[in-house]
């Protein structure tokens, strides 16, 4: 195994380089970055630093660890979407840190090693997938930290005996897994590279590491099998695509959605490039390349994963850019080497770097007229305003968690009013409420406010909420509605 050194002034640049990105996250992090479907995620984890519990006491069809981290954070640090952002851009640049020094450590030529990991480093920090969603309230930070991580320790387990490293190796994996099962892949991969050559002691310890984060799902299936089976498994095999009457040709566009993306184009040919110049390349030895290959494994595996997820979505192939830009960083010095011969690989490398940074500019110009949290802060401010502290109110989930209002069983989960077929029962087993069901409690004056940023769909229209109430305002697009007609 080659390894390079560390020392010296061109690792303090390559960490510069990686913390000066990570700032740049980090601010954006703090002003532009937002998605709605954080709303929820921030939401269950105020309502975690309630006193309340997930699947027993609200629906999250989610997996629960980056959740109760964000909800630990919280109880210290005070709730707010700041601080959940900022938790997300530090895991997100330590992901970042960590390939880019793998690079570092792995290349076997001095002169492209630099190149190289700025590359890497690069392709991760300002893929615009990456960048957008990986500075939110949701998993994508801790997965991708996670499953690099994970990565490195399972790397570094093939070089040394005992059962530590695979056990970290497996937890972190785990840790992945029980964010966003959507990185559950990676387990499997790790689990097999681990167990090469009959290292059952490290591949049993590798199984018990991954077991550690799901202990608190495991514990909560033990009180309630139905709806934790139901918000981990059922939920995303039988009804998330009732949300998505197209999800079939929604899919499908995303799977071509590829061919419209710069940032994806050179990144997969750039991985493809990594992969010959490893496989024909005489200076990698036999056991860096088949790192190497366990980064293209991980990457086919992730990708195959979220490309089966009914329906999917762009963001989600964020997962597999770490190992991807791994091996793209590989096919960077392979091109710059034989079509460069002599040129010092720092012109190129900046002019690169320039055309990455374009990239991600444009996505952030793109994003321009799109919401903030801003936004949803000048809502919150008029909800609270003209809602007794006390009273029912109807609201997305972002503003619950802006207003710290508890929101009415069942409307915990705005999806969830999708879904239908439930027995009355079961749906108030799993606080589930369908859309006749909601539609009917408005029509009876159940909530002393309704605000709703969904004023454009059919459900919100067939409500006629201007009829049920005398105030109204839009604010940022979304309405908010108060003081109910007497029946």
């Amino acid at each position: 195994m080659f390894t390079a050194g560390r020392g010296g002034r061109p690792y303090l640049r390559l960490c510069g380089f990686v913390a000066l990105l990570g700032a740049t996250l980090l601010v954006y992090s703090q002003t532009l970055a937002f998605t709605w479907d954080e709303g929820f995620h921030l939401l269950a984890a105020q309502l975690i630093g309630a006193g309340k519990t997930p699947y027993l006491d609200f629906c999250f069809p989610q997996t629960t660890w980056n959740t109760y981290w964000m909800a630990a954070w919280m109880r210290i640090f005070g709730e707010s979407w700041r601080l959940a952002h900022a938790l997300a851009a530090l895991l997100t640049t330590g992901a970042v840190m960590l390939a880019a020094d793998y690079v570092y450590s792995r290349l076997p030529i001095s002169r492209w090693r630099m190149a190289a990991a700025f590359t890497a480093a690069l392709l991760i920090g300002l893929n615009s997938a990456v960048f957008e969603h990986g500075a939110v309230g949701q998993a994508y930070g801790m997965c991708l930290f996670a499953t690099v991580a994970a990565f490195r320790a399972a790397v570094a387990a093939k070089y040394r005996e005992g059962p530590g490293l695979p056990a970290l190796a497996g937890f972190l994996a785990g840790v992945a897994a029980a964010s966003s099962l959507l990185s559950a892949a990676a387990l499997p991969v790790l689990l097999v590279w681990t167990a090469i050559g009959k290292r059952w002691k490290q591949a049993t310890a590798f199984v018990a590491g991954a077991l550690v984060p799901f202990l608190p799902t495991l514990w909560l299936f033990t009180r309630a099998p139905r709806q934790t089976w139901f918000n981990v498994l059922e939920y995303h095999l039988h009804y998330r695509v009732e949300n998505w009457p197209d999800a079939t040709q929604h899919d499908f566009e995303v799977l071509i959605s590829w061919l419209d993306s710069g940032h994806a184009l050179l990144l997969i040919l750039l991985a493809v490039a990594g992969l010959l110049v490893i496989r024909g390349g005489t200076e990698w030895r036999s056991g860096g390349r088949s790192e190497f290959y366990l980064c293209g494994a991980l990457a086919l595996a992730i990708g195959a994963e979220v490309s089966s997820t009914h329906p999917t979505f762009p963001r989600y192939y964020l997962l597999v850019v770490p190992f991807a830009s791994i091996l793209a960083a590989a096919g960077y010095y392979g091109v710059g080497t034989r079509l460069g011969g002599p040129v010092r690989p720092l012109w190129p490398t900046l002019a690169f770097g320039l055309l990455i940074a374009f990239g991600c500019a444009k996505m952030i110009y793109d994003r321009r007229d799109v919401y903030v949290w801003r936004d949803m802060e000048q809502v919150a401010r008029k909800v609270r305003e003209v809602t007794p502290a006390q009273a029912p109110l109807w609201a997305d989930e972002s503003i619950y968690f802006l207003t710290r209002h508890a929101p009415p069983s069942g409307m915990e989960f705005g999806y969830s009013h999708t879904i239908a077929g439930l027995t009355p029962q079961r749906s108030a087993q799993l606080h589930i409420l369908s859309e006749p069901e909601v539609k009917r409690l408005v029509e009876a004056g159940a909530y002393a406010t309704v605000e709703t940023c969904d004023l454009d769909t059919d459900f919100i229209d067939s409500l006629e909420l201007p009829k049920l109430y005398r105030q109204h305002a839009e604010i940022s697009d979304c309405g908010v509605y108060w003081d109910k007609v007497q029946p």
